[in-house]
């Protein structure tokens, strides 16, 4: 059964008292309290509110965890720096082995943060009482996946909390708006730790202004992309390599050119996405080969992938179908999205394009469909109030 994408409701409390009674409430709730801390601006609210809420809760200090990227601005690691000195906070640096996407080949769709195989192109050397590897970690492992482990099962529940914002993106979006109680809140993993989204109803406004106006520290790495022109919407201090970040990928040459010189030689296809990112060649205003229809191209191009990337990405264009069929018996078009599933042959043609490995793709089609069934639904209704008999 499709998951239901509730409406977006106005409330009458402003986000920073509602993301501080939610802070006080993981308090009163669980036995430890983790701050995921990237040293963006999201996870810089998150890590101040939260410094608030333990401060009240007498429960200091504060929980910190950092996942240390490699491959980040030189401001990031100053950041991080303050933190891990303030007595307020105790912080685990981790530089672990953890997976990434890499949308910038087809060949090599994903790369290892402080691959030990690699040591020689690593982007930085490895920063001094870090942690590598913990009980329940492995390489290669994907960082939702494992990041719980690093706190063990026997301290009790354990709230993760994540900078998370549904204005960011519709799979966030998405992430927060299946449930009307407690949606900022997930489901139990492996019995005791749950992620947690306390500012998921902030604007990009909002996590500017906080800092100014509060007077908290912030990542001066904003402050070189605003130097640099990059709007405040466009500012990224994560890994830029994967589908949605690597739009942003050409700011590290202009902002970090000695970084990015290391970053061009560490993952394969790097320098091309840097350069034609915001074109055909990844996705954006694709146009279709002349000679070729969309739903032709959409399966010519999986034979670029190698066999178990092209196995994933043809499993998610089969599901896509399955969805369609289930839904209706229109076949799909070439370029109008069906007004069921959000579905044509040129979506399905970006995403394969795109290599998009984690399904992303299909979870913003679900969510464009339901979209435009509810407006499909408000046009019968205001033509049915029309009707005059």
């Amino acid at each position: 059964m499709a998951r239901k994408i509730l409406k977006k409701v106005e409330q009458t409390e402003n986000v920073l008292d509602a993301a501080r009674r939610r802070f006080a409430e993981l308090y009163r709730r669980f036995d430890r309290v983790v701050v995921s801390f990237s040293g963006g601006k999201d996870s810089t609210v998150c890590l101040n509110l939260a410094l608030e809420a333990a401060h009240e809760a007498k429960r200091l200090p504060l929980d910190v965890m950092f996942w240390d990227e490699e491959a980040i601005p030189p401001e990031t690691i100053e950041y991080m720096e303050r933190v891990r000195l303030r007595e307020d906070v105790r912080l685990q640096w981790i530089c672990a082995e953890i997976k990434h996407r890499n949308a910038c080949s087809r060949e090599e769709p994903y790369w290892i943060c402080w691959d030990s195989d690699k040591q020689d192109l690593w982007c930085r050397p490895l920063p001094p009482d870090v942690i590598q590897t913990f009980p329940g970690f492995y390489k290669g492992a994907a960082m939702p996946h494992v990041a719980h482990r690093a706190y063990p099962a026997q301290g009790g529940t354990l709230a993760m909390i994540r900078g998370i914002r549904a204005g960011e993106s519709i799979h966030r979006h998405r992430s927060v708006s299946s449930r009307r109680d407690e949606n900022w809140i997930t489901n139990c993993v492996e019995g005791y730790a749950y992620q947690c989204s306390p500012i998921y109803d902030w604007s990009t406004a909002d996590v500017w202004t906080a800092p100014q106006e509060l007077g908290w520290d912030y990542n001066r790495a904003y402050d070189t992309m605003g130097l640099a022109g990059i709007s405040p919407h466009n500012q990224r201090c994560c890994p830029p390599y994967g589908e949605e970040p690597m739009r942003a990928l050409w700011t590290y040459a202009v902002c970090w050119p000695q970084l990015w010189h290391k970053m061009v030689k560490r993952v394969p296809g790097a320098a091309a996405g840097g350069r034609y990112c915001g074109g055909e060649l990844y996705g954006q205003d694709l146009q279709c080969p002349a000679g070729l229809t969309w739903r032709e191209w959409t399966f010519s191009q999986l034979e670029l992938y190698p066999a178990l990337y092209k196995r994933i990405i043809a499993g998610n264009v089969a599901a896509l179908l399955q969805q369609h069929a289930k839904k209706t018996k229109r076949p799909l078009t070439e370029i109008e999205p069906d007004p069921m599933t959000g579905l044509c042959w040129k979506a399905l043609a970006t995403m394969v394009n795109r290599g998009d490995l984690k399904g992303r793709r299909m979870a913003s089609l679900t969510t464009q469909s339901a979209w435009s069934k509810d407006q499909f639904a408000e046009v019968l209704e205001e033509g049915r109030d029309d009707c005059r008999y």
